[in-house]
């Protein structure tokens, strides 16, 4: 879903919190809002540390710090 996806539900959700005025009998508006926000709100903490884990296995590389790949020596020398 991503950040963008997250940002959409905490939108939805101010509106449903606080900008309908509509009591339906069915579902209370408010407290579906303040769940969808949060909802987004978890969205975009998991896209976050999704992001900062990929970065950290990206930087790392294949090769343990400070070992490299195997050099061969020069064919001619």
């Amino acid at each position: 879903m991503g950040i963008g996806g997250g940002i959409f539900l905490i939108a939805l959700g101010a509106v449903l919190a606080f900008a309908i005025q509509v009591n339906p009998w069915w579902i209370n508006l408010q407290a579906a809002g303040v769940i969808v926000m949060l909802a987004g709100g978890a969205v975009i903490l998991v896209t976050l540390w999704y992001w900062q884990d990929r970065r950290r296995r990206a930087s790392q590389g294949r090769f343990p710090p400070g070992d490299g790949p195997p050099i061969d020596p020069p064919a001619n020398a």
